[in-house]
């Protein structure tokens, strides 16, 4: 696997030397903080005939601006694929590594094969094509953008769902991360099968259930 991992990035760096030929996709997760659910992963070829207005990192969005931007993206984008991994790999794994395999199923499930992929942050994924990880990526590339609202959107809907099965926790609000209100859940409710376990605030959870 080759790869380059720059820090800063520059905005054109999709365009620099050592960036073959072809279709770039991009690359971002979502979910990696929450103390329950899978981590998200998306990734995105654009189509430079069919430009999309106002992509931006997904978290310096509003949710209804994620939503219409999720529905477009789906529509003019040349190909997207959005991957999980489960909480069970979550802790089998560790989370980095989690996030990497979801990453990578994420760019193995595109319908056309990238020549490069350019990712998130300052980790990558195993490989086999040229990946480039650049800090700050999904404010600075548009196709870290774009992965970066797919898998936000995907992983907020896994939330939505979730809670209406668990009401009692607040998935719809607090969308799995630790909260006040969601450590009160857990501290009352213990944890349920969407926890990460090996997560420490969800662990204490589960030592203080087994001593009641």
């Amino acid at each position: 696997m080759q790869s380059r991992k720059s820090l800063p990035p520059r905005p054109e760096q999709s365009c620099l030397p050592w960036h073959p030929r072809g279709l770039v996709a991009g690359v971002d997760e979502a979910g990696r903080g929450p103390l329950a659910g899978p981590v998200v992963a998306a990734a995105v070829i654009l189509d430079d005939l069919h430009p999309i207005a106002g992509l931006a990192d997904s978290k310096k969005l509003t949710p209804s601006r994620r939503e219409k931007l999720y529905d477009e993206i789906r529509a003019k984008a040349l190909c997207c694929s959005i991957a999980e991994a489960s909480v069970e790999e979550i802790d089998r794994l560790n989370i980095l590594q989690a996030t990497l395999l979801a990453m990578r199923r994420a760019v193995m499930g595109l319908r056309l094969k990238p020549a490069m992929v350019l990712v998130d942050g300052n980790r990558l994924p195993l490989l086999d094509m040229p990946a480039e990880a650049i800090v700050k990526g999904d404010t600075l590339v548009q196709a870290i953008s774009a992965a970066s609202i797919l898998a936000k959107v995907h992983r907020d809907r896994w939330c939505v769902q979730v809670h209406d099965a668990f009401p009692q926790y607040g998935f719809a609000g607090h969308k799995g991360y630790g909260t006040a209100a969601h450590m009160a859940a857990l501290h009352v409710h213990g944890a349920c099968i969407h926890h990460r376990r090996s997560f420490a605030p969800v662990a204490q959870s589960l030592r203080e259930e087994v001593c009641r």
